[in-house]
């Protein structure tokens, strides 16, 4: 079994005006994490220690104890701690700046409903209480519009003591409104993994528009790994917003209080294109099945309506059909940060927005050729229609540190689909011609 381990340590040293925290070395913090001889899931052998899958990071200084793990630290949680592993070979690409795709296993369960196994029980032992039928995904399959299935994941995990993470669903499949979260065994919450957790990790996936294929090693949900408690403040924000200049705030004007309570807010962009008015997608009704494996291959009209803004009242969104929007700003992460769209506070408004929350560091900024990315808005109403406006707050973005800047940025450099994107639908759909 793992042993719990007390918290990193601060190491200090002498200062002009006293002790200050210094760096901390990749060696050091290897001794600091050092793998605890017992595994619970033992690593196929072209993945053990010998460093074959990914090379060791190279020594350089860690900025902090705490924070998100960043791509050579998640690498390094792969081939050497082992506190990610898999039963098949990670690959590098699903290692991104700050997080990790995670890959549907073989099977999927159609469950009668959605379910947290709680304190007292595992995911197995609830599937075998709610379990329909199972589907095999070694070939294909599809997942039918508002049927619940869960589905074991390839990767597991062993984490440290004050090690946790976080899921979310990939931008991809938010902007198919697939509903998808991740369950673990004993779990109390979704999309979170608590500290020290041993064990595997479950999809829970339901289309609301679309049906879709999907196979084994489909990549749907995204893992974010995080050391300790590193917190998000508006005292950071400010700083932050001195830093890059957030859009939301006019140029020379300081930033209010309301655009920082509980994260940096994201307004909404219902004007669009002057000309005609366009701001945005619906889903069709009865639309055919997607393959979320295939790339800039459908036709847009055989699955979306334009959403036109009518002398620029804003729209009004019918209840449970399903948007895509653009805010009206656009958005940047710096390198050494990561940030997550929060859902908008339903007590102020009847809609949720944004399924796929995570934004990665290197998103909209210039060095990553990213500037002027604006964030896509997935949008659904509930109970009763609901009218927004242009610049309405219709979201919030917590940013948060990592532990140092990632070996890798979000952009065209690692393939990244949506940097410098406006309205735009998921990488399924063939782009318009210029």
């Amino acid at each position: 079994m793992y042993q719990h381990r007390s918290s990193l340590p601060c190491y200090l040293r002498a200062a002009p005006h006293g002790l200050e925290q210094a760096a901390i070395t990749i060696e050091g913090y290897r001794r600091m994490t050092e793998a605890p001889e017992g595994e619970l899931f033992p690593m196929p052998e072209s993945e053990g220690s010998t460093g074959e899958l990914f090379p060791p990071p190279q020594p350089r200084e860690l900025e902090r104890a705490t924070g998100i793990l960043p791509s050579q630290l998640l690498r390094d949680a792969i081939e050497r701690t082992r506190e990610i592993q898999s039963l098949e070979p990670i690959e590098d690409d699903q290692i991104q700046p700050a997080s990790l795709d995670l890959r549907l296993g073989d099977v999927a369960h159609r469950v009668r409903a959605s379910f947290l196994p709680g304190r007292e029980r595992t995911v197995a032992e609830g599937l075998r209480a709610l379990s329909l039928h199972t589907l095999d995904l070694r070939e294909g399959a599809v997942l039918e519009r508002d049927c619940i299935y869960i589905v074991p994941l390839l990767e597991h995990l062993a984490l440290r003591y004050r090690t946790s993470g976080s899921a979310n669903p990939k931008s991809s499949t938010g902007r198919l409104n697939v509903f998808a979260r991740v369950i673990t065994d004993y779990g109390t919450e979704f999309d979170q993994v608590r500290s020290n957790y041993a064990g595997p990790l479950y999809a829970e996936l339901s289309p609301r528009s679309f049906g879709v294929m999907v196979r084994k090693g489909s990549r749907l949900v995204q893992l974010r790994v995080r050391r300790g408690r590193p917190t998000s403040s508006n005292a950071a924000l400010r700083r932050l917003h001195e830093e890059v200049g957030f859009t939301v705030v006019p140029p020379g004007f300081p930033i209010q209080q309301e655009l920082l309570e509980g994260g940096l807010a994201v307004t909404v962009d219902v004007v669009g294109n002057r000309r005609n008015g366009f701001v945005g997608y619906k889903a069709r009704k009865h639309s055919p099945v997607v393959d979320v494996d295939r790339i800039n291959h459908y036709n847009v009209r055989d699955f979306w309506d334009p959403v036109f803004t009518h002398r620029g009242q804003g729209i009004i969104l019918d209840p449970d059909d399903f948007y895509i929007l653009a805010s009206r700003e656009p958005v940047a992460v710096p390198a050494d940060q990561a940030a997550e769209m929060l859902a908008y506070d339903t007590l102020v408004g009847e809609f949720r927005v944004h399924y796929a929350g995570f934004f990665d560091p290197g998103f909209g900024l210039a060095e990553t050729s990213g500037a002027g990315s604006r964030a896509v808005l997935e949008v659904r109403s509930h109970e009763v229609p609901f009218q927004i406006d242009h610049g309405q707050i219709i979201g919030r973005l917590v940013y948060e540190r990592l532990i140092a800047r990632p070996d890798r940025l979000y952009g065209g450099a690692i393939g990244s689909s949506y940097q410098r994107q406006g309205l735009a639908l998921s990488k399924h759909f063939k782009k318009p011609p210029g």
